[in-house]
């Protein structure tokens, strides 16, 4: 319906795991949108502890499959300040890469609650330069890192 209202926008769908219920992402590579996003959030180690539901292989394995769907660009996005070491990060950044992830987003992870995990860590401007370059040198299509990035910060590059 978008479409037919405004056939020249743009469609960013961010999108769970769906707990590995590969059939909800159908719905999703039948529409197409130009870009779909599902955010890994945080490194390997520590992706219990951060998003307890979550597992990193099945968040990686939805953005394969979104790739292998058909997706022309992917995107994800992870926070950075809880503890992770920086060859975790770039681990993790190898890992997107290896799915066909195009588009990566680094922000500083802010504690939301007192119930929630403390920042451990706020990442210097200076090391988030050195994230973007890592990623593009990886292969990545557009990288955004920065202390205020969130998943949809500058959403209008990534097209």
């Amino acid at each position: 319906m978008i479409r037919k209202k405004n056939p020249g926008v743009t469609i960013e769908t961010l999108i769970p795991d769906f707990k590995g219920d590969w059939a909800n992402l159908d719905p999703i590579l039948e529409v197409k949108p130009e870009v779909v996003s599902h955010n890994i959030e945080t490194v390997e180690r520590i992706t219990q502890k951060v998003r307890i539901q979550a597992k990193y292989w099945r968040s990686m394995e939805v953005l394969k499959r979104l790739k292998e769907g058909g997706i022309s660009k992917t995107k994800s996005g992870i926070m950075v300040g809880l503890g992770e070491t920086d060859e975790e990060v770039i681990q993790t950044m190898k890992d997107l890469v290896a799915q066909g992830v195009d588009i990566l987003t680094i922000g500083q992870y802010l504690q939301p609650t007192k119930k929630h995990l403390p920042v451990l860590e706020f990442v210097t401007p200076e090391k988030f330069a050195e994230y973007k370059r890592i990623g593009e040198e990886l292969g990545f299509y557009h990288v955004e890192s920065g202390p205020l990035v969130r998943s949809s910060y500058h959403a209008e590059k990534h097209i």
